[in-house]
């Protein structure tokens, strides 16, 4: 969803402690540990506060539809085996994705500390939000992050078919910088994901052309309420595809995870485990250079593409991870933008719940 269409459909910022404080009532309330409801509620805020408004709070009501009905376990009892020096795999109890990948991330980073580069697998696992966050955690730490997942449902086709065997299976790269915001390249492997589909449908928006076509004859589809009848189009044609079909084998297959028919669609079924499988790399910059000095090659480099002269149309060069950045200040210091639409969900689930609703 573009900023405008997000800014002509809200009706209200909501400042990020009340989203925490729903978030974390919500989980609480359908029997999450305390400890573990703080913590999903602080990640899934910052998916808001960095813009991944489909990863978010929007999410709530389909996470806890999923625990009440038996899908996802409130209670996990997440486990790291160490399976050498600089690897582990996470067995995630079908935890939440959250706290599963934040699990991971911590691993991978204190494994690189030793190691120089770690990788961490996870497996019986759940959505776990936007991309970013993980790769960001190894950022924070000085770290370079590498993170992918395989997608809660396939809504793409190996290129040539039209069957849906992969998902959108995202990808996120984070570089440590200087004086810089910190590099932070986060993508699906369509040309737009399936969260930013549901909030099209959930707000009655168009698709816009180019996201999806119909599976029966290819055609260009755009009304988001028969979306069912489509498959999502990936980046770049078969190039897409073909990242997609690597990742969800390096995430899913290799990790004993869910892939290709074995993925559970998550949007439409509440009650079965998912098996979601995810991987993150950290890798320590310090090896090759010092630190401080890769970083200020990092902003060197970074300042001179934004500053290169921009294409006819194009009012400013943007590096990854910059809206990012800028969007926590404005939204911390603003609030989160909700859509009416989004904000009546939420009411009904508080109510439902017996918790108080969003405050605003």
């Amino acid at each position: 969803m573009t900023s405008a269409t997000l800014a002509a459909s809200v009706s209200n910022r909501v400042r990020g402690d009340a989203v925490r404080t729903l978030i974390r009532d919500a989980f609480l309330q359908v029997g999450m540990p305390e400890a573990d409801a703080v913590k999903c509620a602080r990640l899934m805020t910052e998916a808001d506060l960095s813009g991944a408004d489909a990863h978010g709070v929007f999410r709530l009501p389909q996470y806890v539809r999923r625990i009440r009905q038996g899908g996802m376990n409130a209670r996990a009892d997440i486990r790291v085996e160490k399976t050498a020096p600089a690897t582990a795999l996470v067995h995630g109890d079908n935890g939440m994705g959250h706290l599963v990948m934040s699990r991971a991330a911590e691993t991978a980073v204190e494994l690189a500390r030793e190691t120089g580069v770690a990788w961490v697998g996870a497996h019986r696992s759940n959505h776990a939000g936007p991309a970013a966050l993980y790769a960001a955690m190894a950022v924070e730490r000085g770290m370079v992050g590498i993170y992918s997942a395989v997608a809660s449902a396939n809504h793409m086709a190996v290129w040539g078919g039209v069957e849906s065997l992969l998902g959108t299976n995202p990808i996120a790269v984070g570089i440590p910088a200087g004086e810089e915001p910190p590099i932070v390249l986060d993508i699906a492997t369509t040309v737009v994901s399936y969260g930013t589909v549901k909030n099209h449908a959930l707000q009655g928006k168009d698709l816009q052309p180019g996201w999806m076509v119909n599976k029966a004859d290819g055609s260009p589809l755009t009304d988001s309420s028969r979306t069912n009848e489509g498959i999502l189009l990936p980046i770049g044609g078969y190039k897409g595809s073909g990242l997609a079909l690597v990742l969800g084998l390096l995430a899913g297959t290799m990790n004993g995870a869910a892939f290709g028919r074995d993925v559970v669609d998550f949007n439409a079924d509440a009650t079965s485990e998912t098996n979601t499988g995810h991987f993150i790399i950290a890798v320590d910059p310090s090896r090759f250079t010092p630190l401080d000095a890769f970083k200020a090659e990092v902003d060197r480099h970074v300042r001179d593409m934004r500053d290169s002269k921009p294409m006819a149309g194009v009012d400013k060069i943007r590096m990854p991870g910059d809206q990012r950045f800028a969007r926590i200040a404005e939204r911390s210091a603003e609030g989160i933008p909700l859509s009416a639409e989004l904000i009546k969900k939420l009411d009904a689930l508080a109510a439902d719940l017996g918790i108080a609703r969003l405050e605003r």
